[in-house]
């Protein structure tokens, strides 16, 4: 399907690797520029090389920390008028919520909440003045129901889905759209490091842990970035200015839910 967002620019945050980077990649093979971030200057080059091959696509790295001010402007300057915003942040390690401090609290709402939120003011205005825009939150499952030790991150994640709901239909008549993925077990390196706690914590091994969460699955097994990606792109597409302010499940099943 032609996504009919070829020459559009894009920014996805936290794209380096894992589901940023399935978002990244989706978007460059639908023909946009992508301007990719990553705090980590010679990762971020690798998968900028990495994304021209594999797509002949215009990739721009902007190696930052999306949660300060000077990242921002920087991927702001690279990219003056984008036509999509994927927002994208690495959320606070796993931590009993006893433990949890007021300033880990304050930087986990920053990390999570306030960042996406700047990010997108900082857009919204131009995309509704062109009368086009697409901003893509990557959230949680965690949004709908608790997963143990990521009660910072989940609270900020709904925060975050809630402040944009009614701004979502604010800027719905201009063409702008404002939607929330919600991924469940993807195969990343943050998944990968959260099973290697869980095994040391069980005494048992990785793959043994690994096997456990995926029989939690009903599909079977492990999302991939990429299958990932392919959903962020649909929703930045031409197609899907009919959907906003949802929140779509990506989890194979695993939220037992009937709605």
């Amino acid at each position: 399907m032609d996504l009919g967002i070829a020459g559009r620019t894009a920014i996805v945050c936290a794209s380096s690797k894992g589901l940023g980077r399935g978002a990244a990649l989706a978007l460059a093979r639908a023909g946009c520029t992508v301007v990719i971030n990553g705090r980590d200057q010679a990762t971020l080059e690798r998968t900028a090389e990495a994304l021209r091959a594999a797509t002949g696509a215009t990739i721009i790295p902007v190696a930052a920390d999306v949660s300060s001010k000077a990242g921002q402007q920087a991927l702001h300057a690279a990219a003056p008028e984008p036509a999509i915003l994927v927002n994208n942040n690495g959320g606070p390690p796993p931590k009993p919520f006893r433990d949890v401090t007021r300033e880990a609290l304050l930087e986990g709402v920053v990390q999570n909440m306030a960042t996406p939120l700047e990010l997108t003011q900082a857009v919204i205005d131009g995309m509704i003045a062109r009368r086009f825009g697409r901003i893509i939150n990557i959230t949680s499952m965690s949004v709908l129901t608790p997963l143990a030790g990521l009660d910072v991150s989940s609270a900020a994640r709904a925060g975050l889905t809630a402040f944009l709901a009614g701004v979502a239909r604010e800027v719905a008549g201009s063409g702008v759209t404002i939607n929330n993925v919600l991924p469940g077990y993807f195969d990343t390196d943050r998944l990968r490091g959260s099973t290697t706690r869980m095994a040391a914590a069980k005494g048992i091994s990785e793959e043994e842990m690994a096997a456990s969460r995926r029989a939690e699955v009903p599909a079977g097994r492990f999302g991939t970035a990429e299958e990932f990606g392919q959903i962020c792109a649909f929703l930045a597409s031409a197609h899907a200015g009919y959907i906003t302010g949802q929140n779509l499940l990506i989890d194979g099943g695993l939220f037992r839910g009937s709605f």
